[in-house]
């Protein structure tokens, strides 16, 4: 029996795939004015070189939706528009070479303004990612459930779903999210047994770095775990290159994906005697360009840390004002504390050599 990401529809996004068992994608989405082409494009450049994969922007007018032309010639990933109540904004951003369109069809003005969207999306062959959010569920199912409720969220999802279906297109992606983690993991498992479109995960303002990484670790963490989840965001209010970081990292602990330094560091205690808060972010920071898929070891003291960094490929340990090189939990030399840094990051880039 395979996972629900094996049998979920491929769908075409510019010119990645999502679904059918294809690589979990990650996505952000820009915090510039959309129509502020500069700043918008310096931005979705410096996400892309942190990882990101697919970039959404909202299109709130038109000056907006005329900005993605000028955007997406200068950018190398997808682009998404992100529409809500206004059904010519999608229309609008299609005509400019949107990849993909987010639309909630409940609130862009009734069926025969869903209908004129899915008639330029059918015409263009755009995929249309059908969003619900638990704080936009309706009245009646807010009182048909008793309160917001996953079985609620799925509910309007596929009401939603079938709007589109209605007007003979199936070129979907749903995403329902909540910032209830557990509801929405609950909602995420009733959705994945209902239907095979694929699905966007994420939980909704989950907040800042720090509490957004944990609520999004835990959610995306147990979603992605049961086999379910197509294409991820992970949504933090701050710099949206953190939102790739932390999507990466969930992904590889998972073991969904490949690649990339890992760094793991000892918690600190009284035996350290060097600045390892410091040196750790200082290794994590400088493997972010190093294309090696090994795990590299920071610890603190020599007396566990060459056991500690025996699982590891290489490791530094900080002794007072001088520290050990560690390759395979064998000690290579000793090296003047303020020579850790620069020494360990020659060993990684002549690596294979």
């Amino acid at each position: 029996m395979g996972t629900h990401r094996e049998q979920t529809k491929v769908i075409t996004i510019g010119d990645r795939k999502i679904g059918g068992g294809n690589p979990i994608l990650i996505q952000s989405m820009t915090n510039t004015p959309t129509q502020d082409v500069e700043a918008t494009v310096a931005q979705i450049l410096r996400l892309e070189q942190a990882g990101c994969e697919i970039i959404r922007c909202t299109v709130p007018d038109g000056a907006a939706a005329r900005a993605l032309a000028e955007i997406k010639k200068q950018i190398h990933i997808p682009l998404v528009a992100d529409i809500h109540f206004d059904y010519r904004m999608a229309i609008a951003a299609m005509e400019n070479g949107a990849d993909k369109i987010r639309i909630n069809p409940g609130n862009i003005g009734g069926s025969e303004k869903v209908a004129a969207v899915v008639a330029v999306a059918k015409e263009r062959g755009i995929p249309i990612r059908v969003g619900v959010n638990s704080g936009s569920l309706e009245r009646e199912l807010v009182e048909k459930h008793h309160g917001v409720t996953a079985e609620g969220i799925v509910e309007s999802a596929l009401d939603k779903v079938r709007i589109i279906e209605d007007c003979s297109y199936d070129n979907l992606v749903i995403s329902i999210k909540s910032s209830d983690v557990m509801m929405c993991v609950k909602a995420h498992e009733l959705l994945a047994a209902k239907t095979n479109y694929p699905l966007h995960v994420g939980i909704t303002e989950s907040g800042t770095v720090t509490s957004g990484n944990i609520k999004s670790a835990v959610g995306l963490g147990i979603i992605l775990n049961q086999g379910i989840g197509d294409t991820i965001r992970v949504s933090l209010t701050g710099d949206p290159v953190e939102e790739i970081k932390s999507a990466k990292l969930i992904l590889k602990t998972l073991g969904l994906r490949k690649g990339g330094i890992e760094v793991v560091s000892c918690p600190t205690c009284g035996r350290t005697k060097i600045d390892l808060i410091g040196l750790a972010t200082k290794v994590e920071e400088m493997v972010q360009d190093i294309s090696l898929d090994i795990k590299v070891a920071v610890m603190g003291c020599a007396v566990n840390g060459p056991g500690e960094a025996r699982e590891a490929d290489i490791g530094i340990a900080g002794g007072i004002g001088e520290g050990l090189l560690i390759k395979k939990g064998e000690i290579v030399r000793k090296v003047p504390e303020e020579q850790l840094l620069d020494t360990l990051r020659e060993e990684l880039l002549h690596w294979n050599e």
